[in-house]
């Protein structure tokens, strides 16, 4: 005999009184973990299960960043123009189109000033969802004019990467970016101004060569990945077999090339910790 047994025929529960469990109540770490999204982003996005640093974007960092999550951000209606008339798959500017209707951003990065534990701080921030954070002329505009903002006012600046080098689709403007934000960064440090680079996952391209390995101070969030050219490459060019970890956050910190490595809950306080000392300043509780 069956245990269960239908009485009537068919499905009767309409489509409207279906109840579908909402997406993105959990988040699964690369190591399988699951986590609840809620208690992900208690934690900093940080997987309490395995401590994997969740990738996040510019709202997330301002969140930790900035004093009750208070802002002006800077040069908001910064656009790419499409000087080549550049064309893959699709055209430069529907691909443009399509990545600010995707994200809300007008690309890659945004830059704010506002207060971290009582005193102002200029941080720019790149968001890997916008075209996989490539760096194009309005993202080396908009560091540049952060860069000028904190000369102007006497504010340290803070660049948080996470891109994937630069833009193809802006070809040589792509590179001159690198020159323009490092002579930036130059006048910076001519006007003993401190600039903090965070290199987060993954930082490599372009980006690496220039504003994120120029820090007076480079620093580091757990595991990410943080190169020039990928694993495969660099292996194909030394012919070579790559160490264990080769472009972990820890191999480059055992190499000399960061100062240290800071967990997403402690970022803010060491900062601004860091900010005190170089400064000469009172130490913020």
């Amino acid at each position: 005999m069956s245990w269960f047994k239908r009485k009537t025929k068919g499905i009767t529960t309409t489509t409207e009184e279906k109840k579908d469990t909402p997406k993105g109540l959990w988040y699964k770490s690369p190591t399988g973990k699951i986590v609840d999204t809620e208690e992900l982003e208690k934690n900093f996005y940080v997987s309490p299960e395995d401590g994997y640093h969740v990738r996040i974007g510019s709202k997330e960092y301002f969140e930790i960043l900035f004093d009750d999550n208070k802002f002006k951000e800077l040069d908001i209606d910064i656009e790419s123009k499409d000087p080549l008339k550049f064309i893959d798959t699709k055209k430069y500017p529907d691909r443009l189109k399509a990545a600010q209707n995707k994200t809300n951003l007008k690309d890659a990065v945004r830059t704010a000033v506002g207060k971290s534990k009582g005193k102002d701080l200029v941080v720019a921030c790149m968001d890997f969802a916008f075209i996989g954070g490539s760096m194009g002329s309005v993202v080396g505009e908009k560091i540049a004019r952060a860069a000028d903002y904190s000369l102007k006012n006497n504010i340290p600046l803070m660049v948080i990467s996470k891109s994937g080098g630069a833009r193809m689709m802006e070809a040589a403007l792509s590179l001159m970016q690198l020159a323009k934000t490092s002579v930036k960064l130059a006048q910076l440090a001519d006007a003993s101004i401190p600039y903090i680079s965070l290199c987060t996952d993954p930082t490599t391209g372009g980006t690496t060569a220039s504003f994120a390995m120029l820090g007076d101070i480079n620093i580091s969030e757990p595991g990410a990945l943080i190169g020039f050219a990928g694993p495969r490459i660099v292996r194909d060019t030394t012919g070579k077999e790559l160490p264990e970890g080769f472009q972990t956050s820890e191999f480059l910190l055992e190499h000399g090339f960061l100062d240290f490595i800071t967990l997403r809950k402690d970022l803010k306080n060491n900062i601004n910790q860091y900010l005190d000392l170089i400064l000469n300043q009172p130490l913020r509780a």
